[in-house]
């Protein structure tokens, strides 16, 4: 399947896009912003909004060349046909229908590549949030990040499949020592890579005035979390956030694509 061919299944990919939805008992608002940085000449970098179904996500593409971009589509593509399907709504029924998406979109990567020997390492990060009668459910893989900002403050519910990670945990380096290691774009899981996939699910309750943030590296590598929290605490509505994270990213350096989307509950 060509870039093109997918990029016709997935009308708004790669536009900013504003929705609320109106099926559940609360209305939830989102909006994506997605930008190619000022590095980078191809944006690999996926969004998906489906408001309807309460659902988005981000996906960050990685393999050169066209790669990274039609992983990313895939995953894309694999989640909205899994996940808009009409499924059980409870919390547990959404997580089942989050990890067959990345079951799926990791065979369909895969066998891209099985298919496509020049397109060998191909894969993607991903972030889904999908919310529930009872809440919301993130499936995460990667170094692509969840947040929720609530009371003012900023709690990233994710946590990176990197190697930079993993020595934090072992106490081996700092946080802060983090921001400039030579391993920082290491990735130790990824949609697409391996075989056999395990993705993180973080489920919990929802509250009126709930902000989620779902993002690519592209922003946190270049914009500290008391930045974006500040942002956030802000009056402005959903898009102009989404724009302002964006153009912080860029002013920071732009190293890589950025993509941001929030949804408010």
């Amino acid at each position: 399947m060509k870039v093109s061919d997918l990029l016709q299944l997935i009308p708004w990919l790669r536009h900013g896009k504003r929705s609320k939805n109106t099926a559940g008992t609360d209305p939830i608002s989102f909006f994506g912003e997605t930008d190619v940085g000022l590095k980078r000449v191809n944006n690999e970098d996926t969004f998906l909004i489906v408001p309807q179904k309460r659902f988005c996500l981000v996906a960050d593409g990685m393999g050169g060349e066209a790669a990274g971009e039609l992983a990313s589509h895939i995953f894309s593509e694999t989640s909205m046909e899994i996940l808009s399907g009409g499924g059980e709504q409870s919390t547990g029924g959404i997580i089942k229908q989050i990890q067959n998406a990345f079951t799926a979109a990791n065979e369909r990567i895969l066998e891209y590549a099985r298919q496509n020997p020049g397109h060998n390492g191909m894969g993607c990060t991903a972030e889904v949030l999908c919310f529930s009668d009872e809440g919301f459910v993130v499936g995460h893989v990667g170094d692509s990040r969840t947040y929720r900002f609530r009371n003012q403050l900023l709690e990233q519910l994710t946590q990176d499949h990197s190697v930079v990670q993993e020595q934090i945990n072992m106490g081996i380096i700092t946080p802060a020592e983090s921001k400039n290691h030579p391993m920082g774009s290491a990735i130790v899981r990824a949609v697409g890579v391996e075989s056999n996939l395990s993705a993180d699910i973080i489920e919990g309750n929802t509250y009126p005035g709930d902000i989620f943030l779902l993002c690519s590296d592209g922003l946190t590598d270049m914009v500290m979390d008391h930045e974006i929290q500040k942002v956030l605490s802000q009056s402005y509505d959903l898009s102009a956030k989404a724009k302002k994270l964006v153009d912080i990213a860029k002013l920071a350096g732009g190293k890589d694509n950025i993509t941001v989307v929030l949804s408010a509950t």
